[in-house]
């Protein structure tokens, strides 16, 4: 249940500008943004610090001696082309990579420019969506069918899970042959657990970016598109220009970002909306532990209980857990901190089993 943030695999065709986009967000420029497909070969790993202005008020009350954020991991995935499924390209290594994290932020082009070429010719995000999304179900074909025959042979022995399992891939075949990726597909209570097994790609939450031109920061015709496609699918979706995020990542001074962005008539970074868009998306949720040393956010999934959040800080904090002293964000910030709380009966004392709100300010009591 708990984690300590999350995991975006960044996927797109070739030229779309995902490496654009990773440097900016990343800050770093370790993937080399080129003008051909596969100049990012490795993944490359940006772990990026959550930006929480609540942090810096609580860390400010508690006059803490430094704030520290949760962080969340861009995995710059290798471009991926048609016949990915099959090997083509650099597409084994695409699937392996897109495995091992929690979402898939797909990149998409959204713009215009006669210098960048297009692997398909012609812009069209719908359709670069479709090619990613059919060789993502493929492989996910693939891999039911070897799996299916394990499962005939333990169902013939009478094990449980394998039947359920079986009847789960049964399903599944015929409705990702139709074009239907597994997040959409209906789960029975109790199936859940081995479904999220199979480890299916198209079974992880997609967020989609649509990479669009400088004057189009916005949005345009072509970002316009993808959010109705999105609408449909119940998915998230952001309007980013990578070129802009280049330029943001560039400014130190936090005025002369501000400036920028109201220069382009902008409320915050890509950033900043890219990372609210996947906590949406992955149900996330930020706790804050407050002291005079640090003050720290965490990040826990939506309905995780205290014990779940002491876990995330130490074993040994979960192990010997005697209760979680808990002040809801709001209360802390009006009263002005943790000593007025507790006088005003606004710190209470929860047990084990208490589910976590976002921003709640949290002090474990354990006893090893």
């Amino acid at each position: 249940m708990a984690t300590m943030g999350f995991r975006c695999g960044i996927v797109g065709l070739p030229n779309v500008g995902k490496s654009t986009l990773f440097n900016a967000l990343a800050g770093a420029a370790a993937a080399e943004a080129a003008n051909y497909p596969f100049c990012t070969i490795e993944p490359n790993v940006g772990r990026v610090p959550v930006p929480d202005a609540r942090l810096l008020r609580v860390a400010e009350i508690a006059k803490s001696t430094r704030a520290v954020p949760t962080h969340i991991d861009f995995v710059d995935i290798a471009g991926l082309v048609s016949g990915a499924s099959c090997g083509e390209g650099l597409g084994n290594t695409f699937l392996s990579h897109i495995r091992e994290v929690d979402a898939i932020v797909h990149v998409l082009r959204c713009f215009e420019n006669d210098d960048i070429s297009h692997v398909s010719g012609t812009v069209d995000p719908l359709a670069d969506a479709e090619i990613v999304d059919t060789e993502l179900m493929l492989a996910d074909l693939q891999s039911l069918e070897r799996r299916r025959e394990g499962l005939v042979k333990r169902t013939r022995g009478g094990d449980g899970d394998a039947e359920t399992t079986l009847a789960l891939v049964d399903r599944a075949m015929p409705l990702l042959a139709d074009g239907i990726p597994a997040r959409a597909h209906e789960v029975s209570e109790g199936a859940e657990a081995l479904w999220r097994q199979m480890q299916l790609l198209t079974a992880k939450p997609v967020l989609y970016v649509c990479n669009v031109d400088e004057n189009s920061a916005a949005g345009n015709d072509f970002s316009a598109k993808v959010e109705a496609m999105a609408a449909e699918q119940g998915a998230e979706v952001v309007v980013i220009s990578a070129a802009i995020e280049s330029e943001i990542a560039q400014l130190t001074d936090a005025d002369e970002k501000q400036d920028f962005l109201d220069s382009l008539g902008l409320e915050g970074s890509g950033l900043v909306r890219l990372v609210q868009a996947g906590y949406r998306l992955l149900g996330l949720i930020t706790f804050l532990t407050a002291g005079p040393k640090e003050t720290r956010a965490r990040t826990v999934a939506e309905g995780a209980s205290a014990v779940d959040a002491a876990a995330v800080i130490h074993t040994d904090f979960a192990r010997g857990f005697i209760c979680a002293e808990t002040i809801a964000y709001v209360d802390y910030i009006r009263v002005g901190g943790e000593l007025k709380a507790k006088e005003t009966g606004l710190m209470r004392q929860e047990g084990r089993d208490y589910r976590l709100h976002d921003g709640d300010v949290i002090l474990f009591r354990f006893n090893v």
